[in-house]
């Protein structure tokens, strides 16, 4: 009888730990990507990016890391500045993960002398994780509104 609740209760720690192992912490993660994107790190961003990711924006829509590692990390990432996000909602389970909210950026001058802007809008992030443990960026929504002068 001790053989048994004693192997029960391991089964059930055991159990626990794979569980909490599995899921990943979503604030992190994009707490992670974020602070590359502040930093400006494209390496550090592409890394991020699943081989098969998908970028959406409004009517816009780019597909495969290089194409998205491209038209939108490298052109949009020297543009931009000071990227926020507020969640407002997110989820995990052991393969998958997304947060959803409000964004808002800085949006630097065209040129020297003319004037910044800020932007705002809605996105969606969502991660899977693959085959090596490795959690990466699946596909990635931006909605913008129209960007403000500063």
């Amino acid at each position: 009888m001790k053989a048994l609740l004693y192997s029960l209760l391991l089964a059930a720690t055991l159990t626990s730990c794979t569980k909490a192992d599995e899921a990943v912490n979503i604030q992190n993660l994009n707490q992670e990507f974020i602070g590359a994107w502040n930093s400006k790190d494209s390496g550090k961003i592409n890394g991020y990016l699943a081989d098969d990711v998908s970028f959406v924006q409004g009517d816009v829509h780019w597909k495969g890391k290089g194409e998205v590692s491209q038209k939108w990390v490298n052109e949009t990432m020297p543009t931009i500045s000071s990227l926020k996000t507020s969640v407002v909602s997110s989820s995990t389970d052991a393969n998958m993960a997304y947060e959803a909210g409000t964004f808002s950026v800085d949006v630097l001058p065209p040129a020297p002398g003319q004037p910044g802007g800020i932007g705002e809008g809605n996105y969606i992030f969502l991660w899977k994780k693959g085959a090596d443990k490795a959690w990466k960026l699946s596909y990635a929504q931006l909605e913008d509104l129209p960007v403000r002068a500063r």
